[in-house]
């Protein structure tokens, strides 16, 4: 049963994995011309800052890469905006193992895809490469340039923080009812820099517009997860073969919580998942001259990535990868041999887990999951014991 269930669930994976892929959405684009193209573009919901796009004029039409040496902006209907700008730019790391001496910042001239954050009066715009995040920004009285802030190791080797931004935002964003206080707070995300733009359009009584209303917020889902469940266990002894015990397999049942973060970027199809279950595996075995039980009770802590494929608006498949911890509830091996009983503490070992489900408006779920062998004797040398797992699981969202 194990291998038709695992063979299945690879099998849809790789069949419907080229229906789910990023799916293009009415956008247009403005070449050096001037001259505005309006036609489908392909929704990446770039993490990174691009540096190119694939567009079409219709869904019959072959799609083509347009750079960013012949595009000055193109955008998603009502959803992204990217500006080409000649900015600028401070790529300081702001990795802790690769911190500089400096304070000051060292800007380099580089032609980048701005990604549009708020639109106004004062406008607000971001740039992301992998770990770098910078922010720029424009006013009516002054041109687009980076918001400074840079991270630095002191003399005596401590973390410092150069924070102009704040003062350069004190000095252009002036409006009775934007207080210095709130400026000074700000931090350097996109959430609390959205939120400040935000209150100084909405001050100076101006249009302006918002295109990533969602930037820098994580969704929260809780849900409910519930199963079953098919392990075997088998244990060896590499000094006694006599003590060898094949439990066989069991049908069982699992519950559990599911607490999963998803990402703010690329269409929301990658999440962080970790759902702490309750389980257990009691079996008895009866042999020539050795008689066998196991009583396994264990809390699972399987925690790691999921990455979803959208079928439609409310169906979706998904793919888990995980890491599974296990604590367990005072468990143990016994051993009868000629009236002699011993016992071994259970001391399980972490494995992983791969997982293949459906998901159905964000609520409903069904889940098939293969776990790896785990070892449950890891404090006993001589002892080793595979634990194997498959299991079904249906989850109910609850917020």
């Amino acid at each position: 049963m194990k291998s038709i269930l695992t063979s299945l669930a690879i099998a849809l994976i790789f069949n419907f994995n080229s229906y789910c892929q990023t799916g293009y959405e009415k956008g247009y684009f403005i070449n050096d011309n001037g001259e505005k193209v309006e036609g489908l573009i392909k929704n990446a919901d770039w993490k990174n800052n691009p540096v190119e796009f694939t567009f079409k004029l219709s869904d019959d039409d072959q799609p083509q890469a347009w750079t960013i040496g012949y595009v000055k902006e193109f955008g998603i209907n009502g959803k992204t905006k990217y500006l080409r700008a000649t900015v600028n730019i401070d790529r300081s790391s702001e990795s802790l193992k690769s911190l500089d001496r400096a304070s000051q910042t060292a800007f380099v001239e580089e032609q980048l895809f701005l990604k549009v954050l708020i639109e106004g009066k004062a406008s607000l715009y971001s740039y992301e490469d992998r770990d770098l995040k910078r922010f720029f920004f424009k006013t009516e009285n002054l041109g687009l340039r980076q918001l400074v802030f840079k991270t630095y190791l002191t003399s005596a080797n401590r973390v410092a923080e150069n924070n102009h931004y704040k003062q350069q935002l004190l000095s252009e964003l002036k409006c009775s009812g934007l207080s210095g206080k709130e400026i000074e707070k700000t931090d350097y995300r996109s959430r609390e820099l959205i939120d400040l733009f935000t209150q100084y359009n909405d001050c100076e009584n101006v249009e302006f517009r918002q295109y990533s209303p969602n930037e820098g917020k994580t969704n929260f889902q809780l849900s409910l997860k519930a199963g079953i469940k098919n392990s075997a266990l088998e244990i060896a002894n590499s000094e006694s073969s006599a003590r060898d015990t094949d439990f066989g397999s069991k049908i069982g049942f699992r519950i559990g919580l599911e607490a999963e973060f998803i990402l703010p970027f690329h269409n929301d199809k990658w999440g962080i998942l970790i759902e702490p279950t309750y389980q257990s595996f009691i079996s008895e075995k009866e042999g020539i001259g050795l008689d066998s039980r196991v009583n396994y009770r264990s809390l699972e802590v399987p925690f790691g990535i999921r990455h979803y494929m959208f079928l439609s608006e409310v169906s979706k498949l998904f793919v888990n990868g995980l890491v599974v911890m296990d604590l367990d509830f005072n468990s143990t091996f016994e051993f009868t041999r000629q009236g002699a009983l011993s016992s071994l503490d259970i001391n399980p070992g972490t494995n992983l887990a791969v997982g293949f489900g459906y998901n159905y408006n964000n609520q409903y779920s069904a889940e098939i999951r293969y776990y790896t062998p785990r070892d449950l004797l890891t404090n006993y040398g001589p002892w080793a014991s595979d634990y194997n797992t498959l299991s079904l699981i249906f989850g109910y969202t609850l917020f």
